[in-house]
């Protein structure tokens, strides 16, 4: 379905979310450390992580491992962030494309953003009451808008 990119999440709940919504749309998770939460099975039971054995799931060393053979992929990649002003649904989606995420702290590198303007997406919202939405939320968002737009069911 969509590949999942989570570069250095920090709440192991919003990761968890996450997980269970790759699970649900046949979608790929890759997490790209560091993590801000152990992965280790304690951890996940503790979590109430049940499911987390039957997520796909990738776990990068570094963005900059993830990038390097994202580029040699020749994949659709879309970076999702607060700072543009192009709306997701704009922009078509398609079956396999990545869909980036930052942490929820520090969003994705501006570096990162700046080399590839014409990739980044925002999911436009009142910014007056709030910076942003949830990170499990935005995934949310974006993953359902692209099932719609391959017209999965």
């Amino acid at each position: 379905m969509f590949n999942i990119v989570l570069v250095q999440p920090d709440i192991p709940h919003n990761t968890g979310a996450i997980g269970r919504l790759c699970l649900a749309t046949g979608s790929h998770l890759h997490l790209i450390k560091p993590l801000g939460f152990e992965l280790d099975e304690k951890a996940v039971r503790r979590a109430g992580l049940d499911y987390w054995k039957d997520v796909s799931l990738t776990i990068w060393e570094s963005l900059d491992n993830f990038l390097y053979e994202l580029q040699k992929s020749q994949h659709t990649f879309h970076l999702f962030t607060t700072k543009t002003t192009e709306a997701y649904w704009n922009n078509p989606l398609n079956e396999g494309d990545y869909l980036i995420f930052g942490s929820e702290t520090r969003g994705l590198p501006q570096s990162l953003l700046a080399e590839n303007k014409s990739a980044c997406l925002t999911i436009p919202m009142d910014k007056a009451h709030v910076r942003s939405l949830n990170l499990a939320t935005s995934v949310g968002i974006v993953l359902f808008e692209g099932m719609r737009q391959i017209e999965i069911t």
